[in-house]
């Protein structure tokens, strides 16, 4: 099994990245019609906390017993706001929302996860853990398109969306000719 933790959008969160993805889409498409740029279904928005890949079915019976121990963290607010890309600068690779609240919450949430993988054999990339809420992926994009692009974005306004993180969710993750289709096998409350 594919599998990946995160957070999973309420269904009123879900809606407003919905509506700021469109306007995105929107934006960019027009700038730059001809970009290799792969949005991510509206059913399928979602901030990525962990990525675990492949598991067969004992390494998922002891991810699940780890998951069993209650977090620390907290539930939180979030605030989704803000658009840009990954890298900040260049041909960019990944379209993002922003998380303006509940950062802090978020950082702490993966580093308990960062405590507790490690004996899955799951180790914390080299990066620091940045929030966020992948809206699209990019491919091989030709420089005049990758400025386009960055223009677009920069011209998308619209309003921040609120919203509470309540649990933490093991998603499945199946890919098809169609794009990923994501699957909630778990959810974990927070405190």
């Amino acid at each position: 099994m594919r599998l990946f933790l995160g957070i999973a959008l309420t269904p009123e969160l879900k809606a407003a990245a919905a509506k700021m993805s469109a306007r995105a889409r929107a934006a960019v498409d027009k700038a730059a019609p001809r970009a290799p740029i792969r949005w991510v279904d509206p059913e399928n928005l979602h901030i990525t906390t962990w990525f675990l890949g492949e598991m067969d079915d004992e390494q998922v019976r002891r991810l699940h017993a780890l998951l069993e121990v209650p977090f620390a963290t907290k539930r939180f607010a979030m605030r989704l706001e803000g658009v840009g890309t990954f890298p900040p600068s260049g041909r960019p690779r990944v379209i993002w929302i922003g998380i303006s609240r509940g950062t802090e919450p978020m950082v702490a949430l993966y580093g308990e996860l960062a405590e507790r993988l490690p004996t899955l054999g799951f180790e914390p990339e080299r990066r620091a853990y940045s929030p966020h809420l992948t809206l699209a992926r990019v491919k091989e994009i030709r420089a005049a398109d990758a400025a386009a692009v960055r223009r677009a974005l920069g011209s998308v306004r619209f309003p921040a969306a609120d919203g509470d993180v309540e649990h933490v969710t093991l998603f499945r993750s199946r890919l098809s000719p169609k794009g990923s289709q994501y699957e909630a096998l778990l959810r974990v409350p927070l405190q």
